[in-house]
């Protein structure tokens, strides 16, 4: 695998564009629609929120992919046209408004949305600013960058990447974006991800490959216990690497897959790292366990411990809480078996053996957990399988920022 600029326009035959129509009213500069469209048409697969109340955008995305294709994504941040009048109505406006602007059909896009919970779409500005997306349509860097700004609520920067495979001895790109900052939890979070490559692969290898890496990636992600109406993972594949056709899950099915992953655990990390007011990514990596299942049980249970996560921000090291986690997880293990570490860039520190404390050095271990990454390692010494979580530390920017969101 490498890794190579460009995002979701990386790929043989997609151009993107992000602009600002209008939805956002507060910032008349900041961008709010995002438009991906493919030169072909694309075999497509996705995954949704877990949430039981889901955003119209969700159902109508649904409804579209029901064929197994598509075109194109269109998407709005500012308002996530969710439990609000006319939002259904509104979710197939918009593809009907992009359909007309690109001269394809409304059933070919995917529609996503993202932002304010319960208040209604402005509509009209989606259907005014499609025209002008589609006239920024380019499929260099520039593209991809101005859609991955588009669809960013409270984030605080871009999630992008693309990266480069060999199948069947031709190249094959995947590219692509993301948004997720807050209201964050296993099993999706409030985010949207947008993948493009131009791997020749089937609707059902497709599929079969998003959920596959989807629950070891972005359903490992948590940073506040939150599971938004919103959110998505789309990939969309159309072909143009002239690639032998994936439709086996063959040695070329796992050479998609292994980019897949990575492309995902890449964006999911940024993601957990620029959790609202977050100041650095806490990784918890769970080994040595009875199971794959066990494992992530465990990691996520402790990097979603509010305490734990208000330790990371103390840069205390506070391994107590670690394992009280770890207890209430409803996961098998022995305590008597657990070491804990805490790692980082400058060291690590040993701070539990065999499910007792030891002696540290304090200081030694504040400067380990100041860093801007943190790896919380926890060894069972029970089994063979292992799991990493991802998630941030609990700031006092935390509260500020979803106090006053909607004002």
């Amino acid at each position: 695998m490498k890794q190579i600029s460009g995002g979701i326009t990386a790929p043989k035959g997609f151009k993107a564009a992000g602009v600002h129509c209008g939805v956002k009213t507060h910032n008349t500069t900041k961008k709010d629609l995002a438009l991906i469209l493919s030169e072909q048409e694309c075999s497509v697969a996705a995954t949704y929120t877990m949430n039981r109340v889901k955003a119209a955008p969700i159902y109508v995305t649904m409804d579209h992919l029901e064929d197994g294709t598509a075109w194109g994504v269109v998407a709005n941040s500012g308002n996530a046209n969710a439990c609000a009048p006319m939002s259904h109505e509104y979710a197939e406006q918009m593809s009907q408004a992009a359909a007309k602007a690109t001269g394809r059909q409304a059933s070919d896009f995917v529609v996503a949305s993202t932002g304010v919970i319960g208040q209604t779409l402005n509509i009209g500005a989606i259907e005014a600013g499609l025209p002008e997306a589609v006239a920024a349509l380019t499929d260099d860097a520039a593209g991809s960058d101005a859609a991955a700004h588009a669809i960013m609520t409270t984030d605080t920067e871009k999630k992008e990447i693309a990266l480069t495979c060999s199948i069947g001895g031709k190249t094959v790109t995947l590219g692509a974006i993301a948004k997720g900052s807050g209201m964050i939890h296993p099993n999706m979070g409030t985010m949207l991800c947008f993948i493009t490559t131009d791997c020749a692969i089937t609707h059902e290898m497709l599929s079969d490959a998003l959920h596959e890496v989807v629950p070891r990636t972005f359903n490992r992600v948590t940073v506040d216990g939150d599971t938004s109406t919103n959110d998505m993972c789309v990939v969309l594949a159309n072909g143009m690497a002239e690639n032998p056709l994936v439709e086996w899950k063959d040695d070329n099915y796992t050479v998609f897959v292994k980019a897949l992953r990575q492309l995902c655990e890449h964006l999911a990390r940024r993601i957990a790292g620029d959790g609202e007011g977050a100041s650095r990514l806490v990784t918890c990596r769970v080994w040595q366990a009875r199971s794959e299942e066990s494992a992530e049980r465990l990691a996520k249970a402790v990097v979603g411990s509010p305490l734990v996560k208000a330790a990371m921000f103390g840069a205390d090291a506070n391994w107590g809480r670690v394992l009280c986690a770890m207890g209430y997880s409803k996961a098998p293990f022995r305590p008597e078996y657990v070491d804990v570490k805490f790692v980082s860039a400058v060291g690590e520190v040993l701070v539990c053996k065999d499910g007792m404390g030891l002696d540290f050095d304090e200081e030694s271990a504040k400067s380990i957990l100041t860093q801007d990454e943190v790896t919380i390692d926890v060894c069972l010494h029970e089994g063979e399988w292992e799991a990493s979580c991802w998630g941030c530390d609990l700031t006092y920017d935390y509260v500020k920022i979803n106090g006053d969101y909607r004002t």
